[in-house]
């Protein structure tokens, strides 16, 4: 499968996952529902490399990184994405993750060495003002309702904000993990079986830990969500995501990140009444356009290309 079709198919199931994750909020821990997904698409990875009769085992070595990639990206970032999406808007939370265009080169240059350029900087800059715009009147409103006493609606804004955030940046984590989980299998389903596998039994301990219950749900909405989410994505986008960081590196598969929040952003308006103001449509328009700046080639690239 072409490297553009691939980037097109996690476009588009991504960009509609953030609203999916609604779905299953509300009747089942944050937590739990995260284990639910992971648990049934680990489950479907391995049914698929063993009906392809590969070998399902791998050394500890191996072992090793796919335990780190699962705890970095499918535990600690769903568990925040899950539970910051009951105090934000869907397509706010995937705006927030176009920010892994800048956590990855910085987190490449610390694990690898990766030279940082000034465009990165200053896409940086551009994109933390975008983000000041788009959450300044929610975070002005969050910030008077901790000064009269914290009653208010939106006195769980800033945590939703801090956790999805923290989601961003554990995923970039796993995304250099990638590099490492390669090198040791190049079996990219299977791996990310494993990882899926781990990631969500450590999400089930911490649900143990935490004292909180495996509740079984019972609506027809959140099953959906809970198959579109598995079997689309987390298998299928995934599998798309991870083929592209092999083939044409971290830096420039997380361009997917560019297109995901224009998506999630529409679909939050039509799906969950997010009526953005001047203010929050600037704010977007400038987070992804930096997005976009960091991101795009440059000269001595273009001519090498």
């Amino acid at each position: 499968m072409s490297s553009p079709l691939l980037f097109t198919i996690a476009c588009l199931i991504w960009g509609s996952t953030f609203f999916a994750i609604t779905l299953q909020l509300g009747e089942v821990p944050p937590a739990v529902s995260v284990v639910y997904r992971f648990a049934l698409a680990s489950a479907v990875l391995f049914a698929w490399c063993a009906a392809r009769s590969h070998k399902l085992l791998l050394p500890w070595r191996a072992q090793r990184w796919m335990i780190l990639q699962g705890c970095a990206t499918f535990a600690v970032s769903y568990i925040c994405t899950y539970t910051s999406e009951q105090y934000l808007v869907s397509g706010l939370v995937a705006v927030l993750f176009a920010l892994m265009v800048f956590w990855n080169p910085i987190l490449n240059h610390f694990a690898f060495g990766s030279a940082l350029s000034m465009r990165t900087w200053a896409a940086g800059g551009v994109a933390i003002a975008g983000i000041t715009l788009l959450f300044y009147h929610s975070i002005f409103g969050a910030w008077n309702e901790i000064l009269n006493g914290g009653n208010g609606p939106n006195r769980h804004f800033l945590l939703g904000l801090v956790l999805a955030v923290c989601a961003t940046i554990a995923s970039s984590v796993g995304n250099v993990l990638v590099v490492k989980v390669r090198e040791q299998s190049d079996n990219v389903l299977l791996t990310m079986a494993w990882s899926m596998l781990w990631g969500s039994l450590l999400v089930a301990l911490w649900v143990l830990v935490s004292g909180q219950s495996f509740v079984m749900p019972s609506t027809a909405k959140y099953w959906g969500g809970l198959l579109y989410l598995s079997l689309l994505g987390s298998v299928i986008a995934f599998a798309a995501y991870f083929t592209l960081i092999h083939r044409i590196g971290s830096d420039k598969a997380v361009y997917i990140g560019v297109v995901t929040p224009v998506i999630s952003v529409l679909l939050s308006i039509q799906l969950e009444h997010y009526r953005p103001g001047a203010l929050e449509w600037i704010g977007m328009v400038l987070c992804l356009s930096s997005v976009a700046w960091a991101l795009k080639p440059t000269s001595s690239t273009t001519a090498k290309t």
